[in-house]
């Protein structure tokens, strides 16, 4: 209300003229005659003109710019009207209050960007009786009301109140202007003060029409002074609130001052406050912690600041928590590495079945710490699908170097400040979860898990995976600077493990700072050890049952292995055990039974019907289909692919979802193929009569690579020799347009995943004979496995029952 009591005072009436006003404003443009009662009305949407006040008004509808043009060039007067809805762009009869207010243009302003302006002074109500039609503009015949010159005594008490009540709020505002108060007391006529305070106050734009549209002027006074009487109350209370602030902090300096005055006394007399004696202690503790330099010079720094800054601050509790996180760091704590490596090599045979190059590895890393304690340690990377132990690997790592343990979780991680901490500056900042993890652990030499390091996500927060570039280096961890702290912390001592899924999505330098181990899933054997060894104990405890009361025989943990589950690693394994050790806990709990036994014919009872079933024979009964070998990052998996010809025009139709790779590797396949038609004894001619659609079937996956190169071929082959494949065997390989036969990827997790479906022979490059040696020997020993050099050696191996040549490998 300040703003409007000081720049909208009433202006004396002046002939209305045009400031840059287009040309249709001033001159050569026909002038509109209205009838006598008649107003051009300008409607508009916030604002209300009272008789006596000017105002500028903002005009952009064409119809009101034509009305105000008119009136300038006429020097008539105009409607100034309120909308119901400020929301309408067009309005028209129904739209508008019935009453307004009767203006003279002052000023007819056009600016640079075409925006029009009017400046009006108010002169008059009126009402709206009807709409004329027929004008370019609003037009309506209305009635104008003149405010009575008679003076009352009710009409003299109520100016005399208006005038006190004015008073009261230009005292209540700051730097109101003495002008203002002096124009209010100089005022005689109480409709003319009255509408003079309306259209100055901060109010609704409605609550200004109710005043305007009282025309008897005792009840307009009575409005104006109730809404001047809520204003005083309004100004009242917020001058109240504003002195209360003023008063408490006020107090607080003096308590500040009071604080300061007392600690110099109680220095002079010798004594100390409990403040003194928490930063004394805290002094202490510094010393304690044994800092290197650097951090104890920052650590001493803080807290002198402590020292200077009241109890009550909120710096202070800022402060105070980080001298706590620097305190209670482990700066110079470690454990004693135990480094038996009998001991340690017995732990891990303890915790996991299999896995002997990871435990060689483990081994090796205790053997080089024993004999060379100050190396610096290795980062592990334990790459392979889920369910195969990766994150158990770590604990037992832990355990055989009697280290403390502490997993970090990166999965979902998307800003860089979970990795290096909050700047100070922030409310509620925290270092980074490796100092978190490493303040949890309490030893600066522990064994750190990072599991999922290949699910970090770069976002606008920046790039985690950036930020753990420094942690896991060798050459630099041991100056790595959190945020919060500040001050370097080395990180030489703790030992990293990584676990991935996949390699693919960890960034490439990342990447080359870590050792990958691949664990690529279990075997059958395998499984079926990990299941009599841990997970049935386990699940016999979790389930609330003892060994004599529950039992599951071998044959029945290896139906559930092959008819239940199909996974590289060994978690729905452990669910189906647990699931069968459930139904028979209902047994016992129940009191029908004393001692459950399953077997394999309690599986369907217990578990329901198998699962999985082997379709290698009834899918590769027909010519046209190959059995191949995909990886997948949940382990390998066998592919079927299938191929088929129609009548047609020669074209090659792929469907399955297949990658680009892999639809170059089918039109490889087909090329080779055509080139190799005449040694084949194939009609060339069926090429160019007959459409050949090959389909890699649930087409809902993505598939792509070149390793089904040589299954492509294959199938192909078979279905224009009209020849069927042998259905045990399976074959992977990228093939070259010359017919060689190229080395893959992910040869152990493929041929287990052969053996998981059943499969006797396995078809692989001749360059990846090295890879059979990591397949274990229990494995290698179910299969036969055929090197292929090129194409022809193929052809060979699936047109004979028996593998013959040097081809064949036992």
């Amino acid at each position: 209300m300040e703003n409007e009591f000081r720049d909208r005072q009433p202006e004396q009436e002046a002939p209305a003229q045009s400031a840059g006003a287009p040309a249709s404003a001033s001159s050569g443009a026909a002038t509109i005659e209205l009838p006598s009662d008649a107003l051009a009305l300008i409607p508009v949407r916030n604002l209300v003109l009272f008789p006596g006040l000017v105002a500028p008004i903002a005009v952009g509808l064409e119809g009101s710019v034509r009305a105000a043009q008119n009136a300038a060039r006429t020097n008539r007067q105009v409607g100034v009207i309120l909308q119901r809805s400020p929301d309408v762009e067009e309005p028209q009869g129904s739209d508008l209050h019935e009453f307004g207010t009767v203006a003279n243009i002052l000023r007819y302003v056009t600016t640079p960007d075409g925006a029009h302006h009017v400046i009006c002074q108010g002169v008059q109500r009126f009402r709206i009786i009807e709409l004329l039609e027929g004008f370019p503009f609003l037009v309506a015949r209305v009635q104008r009301f003149e405010d009575p010159e008679i003076t009352t005594s009710e009409i003299e008490a109520r100016l005399i109140q208006l005038k006190t009540k004015s008073q009261e709020v230009l005292q209540l505002l700051p730097q109101a202007p003495a002008e203002l108060s002096a124009s209010i007391q100089n005022m005689t006529s109480t409709p003319v003060l009255s509408d003079f305070i309306a259209g100055l106050m901060e109010i609704k734009p409605q609550e200004k029409q109710e005043v305007l549209e009282t025309v008897d002027v005792i009840a307009r006074a009575d409005k104006v002074l109730a809404l001047l009487a809520h204003q005083i109350e309004v100004l009242r209370i917020s001058r109240d609130i504003d002195q209360q602030t003023k008063a408490r902090f006020e107090d607080r300096q003096r308590e500040v001052m009071l604080r300061e005055q007392l600690k110099t006394i109680q220095q002079e007399l010798g004594e100390v406050d409990g403040n003194s004696a928490e930063l004394a202690e805290l002094s202490e503790r510094i010393t304690k912690a044994q800092m290197p330099e650097e951090a104890e010079k920052q650590a001493r720094k803080e807290l002198k600041r402590l020292e200077r800054i009241p109890e009550a601050s909120t710096e202070y509790s800022m402060i105070r928590t980080y001298l706590d996180w620097l305190i209670e760091l482990p700066w110079s704590v470690s454990t004693e590495d135990r480094i038996d490596i009998a001991e340690a090599r017995r732990i891990l045979d303890e915790d996991h079945y299999g896995l002997e190059k990871i435990k060689r590895r483990i081994l090796e890393y205790l053997a080089v710490r024993k004999l060379n304690p100050n190396g610096k340690s290795p980062v592990l990377c334990f790459a392979g699908p889920p369910g195969v132990g990766k994150t158990s690997l770590g604990q037992s790592i832990a355990k055989a170097t009697g280290r403390k343990f502490v997993r970090l979780s990166l999965g979902g991680v998307h800003d860089e400040a979970e990795i290096r901490g909050h700047r100070r500056t922030y409310i509620g900042a925290l270092p980074g979860n490796v100092i978190q993890a490493l303040h949890k652990a309490g030893a600066n030499n522990c064994v750190m898990m990072l599991d999922e390091v290949d699910k970090l996500g770069a976002s606008v927060q920046g790039d985690p995976a950036a930020a753990l570039l420094e942690v896991l280096d060798p050459e630099q961890n041991n100056t790595f600077r959190d945020n919060y702290l500040g001050v370097p912390f080395d990180l030489s001592r703790v030992l990293f493990i990584a676990t991935a899924n996949v390699l693919d999505s960890i960034p490439g330098p990342l990447r080359d700072r870590m050792e990958v181990i691949s664990l690529p899933g279990y075997t059958e054997e395998e499984k079926a050890q990990i299941a009599r060894r841990y997970l049935v104990p386990r699940q016999l405890e979790a389930n609330g049952l003892r060994a004599e009361q529950c039992e599951i025989t071998d044959a029945a943990i290896r139906e559930v292995i092959n008819g239940y589950t199909r996974e590289a690693g060994v978690r729905n394994l452990e669910r189906e055990i647990g699931s069968a050790f459930r139904h028979a806990a209902m047994s016992i709990a129940e009191g029908t039974a004393e001692h459950v036994r399953i077997d394999v014919a309690d599986l369907h009872t217990v578990l329901g019907p198998r699962r999985y079933e082997s379709e290698i024979a009834m899918r590769t009964g027909l010519p046209g289909v190959a059995t191949g070998l995909a990886w997948t990052p949940v382990g390998g998996d066998i592919l079927f692919i299938e191929a088929s010809r129609t009548p047609g025009s020669g074209k090659l139709i792929l469907t399955g979802q297949l990658g680009e790779v892999m639809r170059e590797s089918a039109q490889a396949a087909l090329t080779l193929l055509k080139a190799r038609a005449a040694s084949l004894n194939i009609d060339a001619s069926l090429f160019e009569r007959n459409d050949i659609h090959v389909h890699v079937p649930a087409g809902a996956i993505p598939k792509d690579g070149p390793s089904a190169g040589v299954a492509m071929f294959i199938a192909l082959s078979s279905l224009m020799t009209d020849t069927p494949v042998p259905p045990d065997r399976a074959m992977t390989g990228e093939i070259s347009l010359r017919g060689l036969v190229l080395p893959v990827g992910g040869i152990k997790e493929k041929v287990l995943a052969a053996l998981r479906a059943g499969i006797k022979t396995v078809m692989l490059p001749a360059r990846n004979r090295k890879d059979v040696d990591d397949i274990p020997e229990d494995s290698r020993k179910q299969l036969q496995f055929i090197f292929l050099e090129t194409v022809e050696d193929a052809l060979r191996a699936v047109a004979t029952t028996e593998a013959k040549g040097e081809a064949l490998v036992e």
